[in-house]
């Protein structure tokens, strides 16, 4: 029998955790509630969940440091992001801080459920893609595992986030293409819709800081302008 998947919901509006808890469970989840942030982050730091439901404003400890520290953990939590703050602002801190969604309040629990449910597919196409794709790609001074999830550069360690790596897996499986922003948000975080585009310059930004020599005049992750970006590198022999 499958074991049932761990949820862990931060949220300090006592009647949204409820119902939240009832529609989860109702799917078979397990979920665990904790009403502050404070409680919220000593659970996550306990390990073992399948995905985080998180509120941003919270009593204690808000929801972007939450995110923050579960991006600084080494296995990857799914995170859905929930707000009474609806500016796109809002959207694209939590995003750039790692969140996989976010959800304006109020908002259906049905459509809250679906979204969970996506991303539960989508980590698992995603781990059937490394498997497939096991191989390990070197291109000049640059390696990726992609089961190891690990990226050396100059034989020497590269420290990536979760989402970090994922990007930069995508574009070494893809040397040569052009992607827009939209392309990128679509394959690698999974959006289908607009507005979250600045993110992925953001991670870009990031990924060059780390991978490049000189980020300002990258030579792996080079901008297309008024297309988008693609990844350059000639493969070892």
């Amino acid at each position: 029998m499958m074991k049932s998947k761990k949820l862990l919901i931060v949220e300090d509006d006592e009647n949204i955790a409820e119902l939240l808890q009832l529609h989860l469970r109702e799917e078979g989840y397990e979920i665990v509630h904790a009403a502050d942030g404070s409680l919220g982050l000593e659970l996550l730091k306990q390990g073992g969940w399948d995905a985080l439901i998180l509120d941003l404003m919270l009593p204690g400890v808000d929801g972007l440091e939450i995110c923050r520290h579960a991006r600084t953990m080494t296995r990857y939590t799914p995170i859905v992001m929930i707000s009474a703050r609806s500016s796109e602002t809002h959207r694209v801190l939590g995003l750039e801080l790692g969140a996989d969604d976010y959800l304006a309040k109020p908002f259906s629990m049905l459509e809250l459920v679906a979204r969970v449910k996506a991303l539960f597919r989508r980590q698992e196409a995603m781990s059937q893609n490394l498997l497939q794709d096991a191989g390990t790609l070197t291109f000049e001074r640059l390696t990726i595992d992609p089961l190891a999830r690990d990226v050396r550069l100059r034989q020497q360690p590269v420290e990536l986030t979760p989402r970090e790596f994922d990007l930069l897996w995508f574009f070494a499986k893809n040397p040569g293409k052009v992607f827009s922003r939209l392309n990128l948000l679509n394959q690698v975080w999974g959006y289908q819709h607009e507005g979250y585009e600045h993110t992925v310059n953001t991670h870009i930004n990031r990924l060059r800081i780390k991978i490049e020599d000189n980020p300002a005049e990258p030579e792996f992750i080079l901008t297309v302008w008024g297309k988008g970006y693609k990844f350059i590198a000639p493969r070892n022999e």
